[in-house]
């Protein structure tokens, strides 16, 4: 694709948020089935089904979907989608290249061994490496905007308001 083909498919989409803020917001969907025997949750995706289980360090098996490598792995995709997408538009010329993230959990805290141990990620580094020939203020250019348009990098930056709700089914 090259910069005037994405901006042909993004322009009508464009011009309809800038007269129709309302039309932009799109409440995006996940679910799990707790059924089955385990310490498993099925989660269904747009392709495919995926059963996460507990870590290693936690006791899983390794055979079964972490959900903290699935976070990463959704940075990765987001953030890689979003280089390609904004080297497109800059027209930028970008031969391939790998996208890592990597993250640092300390399991007492998920496993309440230590109190003063955090539950979730201390810390996480994304990188490129990058096969181009562009001049480095370009590249500089090309990981801002990066930056400042990956959904979940920013949504991990700047972490939204998040609620938890239980509800129960009545016993047939």
């Amino acid at each position: 694709m090259d910069p005037n083909e994405l901006r042909a498919l993004q322009a009508p989409l464009k011009e309809k948020y800038k007269s129709d803020a309302g039309a932009a917001l799109v409440t995006l969907k996940a679910q799990g089935d707790l059924s089955g025997d385990g310490l498993a949750c099925k989660v269904s995706t747009s392709r495919a089904l995926i059963e996460a289980g507990l870590h290693p360090a936690t006791g899983g098996t390794g055979l079964q979907a972490c959900s903290g490598d699935m976070l990463l792995e959704a940075l990765v995709a987001c953030a890689g989608v979003t280089l390609k997408a904004v080297a497109t538009a800059l027209d930028f010329r970008l031969r391939g290249g790998t996208v890592r993230a990597e993250g640092d959990l300390d399991f007492r805290g998920t496993l309440g061994v230590a109190k003063d141990a955090p539950v979730g990620f201390a810390e996480i580094r994304l990188s490129f490496d990058l096969d181009t020939d562009e001049p480095q203020e370009r590249i500089d250019a090309l990981a801002k905007l990066t930056e400042r348009y990956c959904v979940v990098f920013q949504t991990l930056n700047r972490p939204p308001k998040l609620a938890l709700s239980v509800t129960t089914e009545a016993a047939s």
